[in-house]
């Protein structure tokens, strides 16, 4: 079985920084694309920004700017570096990751979500 387990999160100031990491372990032969998503109170889940293994990275208009996302293939860990943080960003962030498991097929895994606050 695989794990993802986010850290990170909590309460900050408008204009403050905030670093997640999303750590995947259990039977892992190689974990692919990695993502954050978020989900604002009242909204549906949305990407936030992804990278796949080879570092290839996509952000969302919302974040392009003011977060970065990046990963570590030999910790198969990811991070997003959240500067520049706003009212509007307060969500439970979740971690996503495709995995190559024990049963050598790639599976989609989450993680089980860290709330960040952003106060005005």
């Amino acid at each position: 079985q695989v794990q993802l387990v986010e850290s990170g999160g909590g309460l900050v100031q408008a204009g403050g920084s905030l670093r997640l990491s999303c750590a995947a372990s259990g039977s892992i032969f190689r974990v692919d694309g990695m993502g954050w998503y978020r989900q604002c109170p009242g909204k549906q889940r949305e990407l936030v920004a992804s990278i796949a293994r080879g570092g290839s990275i996509n952000y969302a208009d919302f974040v392009k700017g003011r977060f970065t996302i990046s990963r570590d293939n030999a910790k198969n860990t990811a991070y997003l570096q959240m500067n520049s943080l706003k009212p509007e960003d307060t969500a439970v962030y979740y971690c996503y990751a495709d995995v190559l498991g024990s049963s050598w097929k790639v599976s989609g895994y989450w993680g089980q979500g860290t709330q960040v606050t952003v106060s005005s």
